[in-house]
């Protein structure tokens, strides 16, 4: 298997290459090109000022051919070659070039130019038909041979190879310190990742940079930062769920010792007795369904949605709490607007309702009072749950969702809270959609705002 760095080089490489590649045939086979042009144009116009100089000649012959060609004075030509009608050569200055293609091609009336880059040098031939009155009465071969084009070209051919060579050097160089960098950042990713599986949530990779790895560490930052406090908040949950579970059992023991050692209690001190076991008994029974009320919210298990009436959910809390309430002597007041529908889990409305107001009137004062308003809009319902009871603390107040939370635990135990109902709320709320906020009741106590969207009448079917 190859590594990241072979499949980055080779990339790379690759890539060079063909770079390289067209940077050395691409300014070659262009000059090339161009100077076939030039070649055609230049060679075609000596031929074709031949050609009509010799279809003056009353008598195309040698001697015609050879004054004509003195007075033109052409040079710079390889060879020159002059045919009449039927292929015969009145004058040729000598070559090693075989035009005779050629030469029976323009024979036919054709112009032929030929042109090729072969052995460090241009060589190029036009073979030119000479009329005279509508008829071909002859033909002119010019050749040309171009070592110094051809040269210079050569020359700007080689000096590219070995600026190539150098960037391809260079470039390769480059590359692999740049790899080697870059993988290194990569591995101290991957090895932090280690650690962090291998249980060391702390730890925290050293970001260096504002490109896309650095912004790749910040990210995997923020994540062991959220793994390390789930897993403090999972240690703090175990052991409060434990102590929470511990100090119930333990007084059901403690009773139950009682009872059992002292073989003289009468009546009234054994239902006292019984009566504190139950109380105890009851109190593990509703921690331990509030923690099964967590685990589900946790488990994020979907229960289908159905149209819920938060007046008559408010309603029927009410009446639960209306003994605890008289109980306390604590005044519940309420206004519930109609058509406060949502959609949501029957039971989970009803928890959420009965925990706030539960709670108010739990940790209210004597004499004290509860204000429960629901009300709605074209989009949302909204309701509020104001106490004029002990009030919560401003730096509390960020901690009372969280699971096991009291803001006085001594009040909070002998009222006999968990530190579990706020937490049930805050994720029952969330889990249907909704929101909660909480606040200061001035100028004492507490308020709670839960908001949920108001269900449409696609939902609900009316």
């Amino acid at each position: 298997m190859h590594s990241i760095r072979f499949h980055f080089f080779a990339f790379i490489a690759a890539l060079l290459l063909i770079l390289l590649v067209l940077l050395n045939t691409y300014p070659l086979i262009s000059s090339r090109d161009l100077v076939f042009e030039e070649k055609r144009s230049s060679l075609s116009s000596q031929a074709s000022v031949v050609a009509s100089s010799l279809s003056g000649l009353e008598t195309l012959n040698r001697p015609g051919v050879e004054e004509v060609l003195r007075v033109l004075d052409v040079s710079g030509l390889s060879r020159i070659l002059v045919a009449d009608g039927q292929g015969r050569a009145l004058y040729d200055s000598g070559g090693r070039e075989d035009g005779s293609g050629d030469i029976a091609a323009a024979l036919s009336g054709k112009v032929v130019f030929r042109s090729r880059f072969a052995d460090s040098a241009f060589a190029s031939s036009c073979a030119m038909p000479i009329s005279s009155q509508g008829s071909t009465v002859g033909v002119v071969y010019l050749c040309e041979t171009d070592t110094e084009r051809a040269g210079l070209i050569l020359d700007v051919q080689n000096r590219i190879m070995i600026v190539s060579l150098l960037i391809a050097v260079l470039s390769l160089a480059l590359v692999l310190l740049f790899s080697e960098v870059l993988l290194r950042r990569v591995g101290e990713l991957v090895r932090s990742m280690r650690i962090v599986a291998a249980g060391d949530y702390a730890h925290r990779l050293a970001v260096r940079g504002q490109d896309e790895i650095a912004e790749l560490g910040g990210e995997f930052n923020l994540l062991t930062e959220r793994l390390d406090e789930n897993e403090r908040q999972r240690r703090r949950f175990v052991s409060d769920a434990s102590h929470e579970l511990k100090t119930p059992l333990a007084s059901i023991r403690l009773l139950a010792d009682s009872v059992v050692q002292n073989d003289n209690v009468d009546a009234a001190t054994m239902r006292e007795f019984m009566a504190d076991i139950g109380s105890e008994a009851e109190r593990l029974q509703r921690t331990t369904e509030k923690l099964l009320d967590l685990s589900r919210l946790d488990d994020d298990i979907q229960v289908a949605p159905e149209p819920v009436d938060l007046r008559q959910t408010a309603i029927d809390a009410l009446v639960m709490l209306r003994p605890l309430a008289g109980e306390k002597r604590v005044a519940i007041h309420s206004r519930l607007d109609d058509g406060c529908v949502i959609m949501a889990n029957n039971d989970d409305a009803f928890h959420i309702l009965f925990n706030l107001l539960e709670n108010a009137v739990k940790y209210n004062v004597p004499d004290g009072s509860v204000t429960l308003t629901l009300e709605h809009d074209e989009e949302s319902v909204t309701l509020t749950v104001a106490d004029t009871g002990i009030g919560i603390p401003e730096e509390d107040r960020l901690n009372i969702f969280s699971r096991f939370y009291r803001v006085d635990k001594a009040r909070s135990r002998e009222a006999g809270g968990s530190g579990l109902g706020l937490s049930i709320v805050h994720d029952a709320v969330l889990a249907h959609g909704g929101s909660i906020t909480v606040g200061a009741n001035k100028p004492q106590g507490s308020v709670f705002i839960v908001s949920f969207p108001r269900a449409t009448s696609e939902e609900t079917g009316i």
